[in-house]
């Protein structure tokens, strides 16, 4: 018997679980398969509407508690760094850039230990082995690449980001640095770095992940001059984190089949919304 993919993609929605940014509330996930000859344009095309990739998975969150989970992205016309992020390129002029196609190797899985041990001990990739690690770094069927930093002085990888390349920008998919190094501010020179490749390649945005109102994890992000959010459909200046506060609402979450109807597909795959 012949089996073939559904010419349409076909959406899900993952069982309720513990949010990891906000407490007392539960994530839930809408999701897609990423996969076949229009895998890239319909990466781009959900990316653009607020979903992510996860190896060969693309989600959003659908929360029926609240609407706190915006997708992020900094646009680069507007953007300039402030003082602080001036000061934190100086102080890691001392790194080299690598970028390499998507293979995981044991120098990159012994630093993402070492991010997770000491950052993100009780989070959920917390128990990652060697396996799953090279899977989330190798399973992906769009243009990815590795982006290594390494200290030009003693060698050491220092920080690595798994980037994906779409249409129209860089998505900064995972990225994790050494936690030994607080005061050169990895987190936020991993991300500036990646402004300049997008300038470079002549690309209009970097996509950040998700951005979440209340969270202090997230904070980071609304330091960003340029910095946009999807919400209500359309990308928009994220402005004064503050309005996003009533976002932690039951009643701000569209009904799931409303969610999916308003998905918008690549003409590629017969799309004519």
């Amino acid at each position: 018997m012949r089996h073939t993919l559904p010419l349409t993609p076909q959406f899900y929605v993952t069982a309720p679980q513990p949010c990891p940014y906000l407490e007392g509330r539960m994530e839930r996930k809408l999701f897609t398969a990423l996969q076949g000859e229009n895998a890239n344009a319909l990466n781009d095309a959900l990316s653009h509407q607020g979903f992510r990739r996860s190896q060969n998975v693309l989600y959003r969150p659908s929360c029926t508690d609240c609407t706190a989970c915006l997708s992020a992205r900094i646009d680069l016309s507007k953007f300039t760094p402030n003082k602080s992020q001036r000061r934190t390129m100086r102080r890691n002029q001392g790194l080299q850039r690598r970028a390499t196609s998507p293979w995981a190797t044991e120098e990159q899985y012994e630093l993402f230990r070492k991010y997770l041990d000491q950052r993100h001990a009780d989070g959920g990739m917390s128990d990652m082995d060697v396996f799953e690690f090279a899977a989330m770094i190798e399973e992906t069927p769009i243009r990815s690449r590795v982006v290594e930093y390494t200290d030009m002085q003693s060698r050491d990888l220092i920080g690595v980001s798994l980037t994906d390349v779409l249409e129209d920008g860089l998505s900064m998919v995972y990225s994790f640095y050494t936690p030994d190094l607080a005061q050169q501010s990895l987190g936020t020179y991993l991300i500036l770095d990646h402004i300049q490749i997008a300038r470079e390649a002549g690309l209009p945005y970097v996509y950040l992940g998700y951005w979440v109102s209340g969270s202090d994890k997230m904070h980071y992000k609304s330091r960003f001059s340029g910095l946009e959010v999807y919400t209500e459909g359309a990308w928009q200046p994220l402005g004064d984190p503050a309005r996003f506060e009533g976002a932690q609402h039951p009643l701000n979450t569209d009904p799931i089949a409303e969610q999916v109807a308003n998905i918008q597909l690549p003409d590629i795959l017969g799309n004519r919304k």
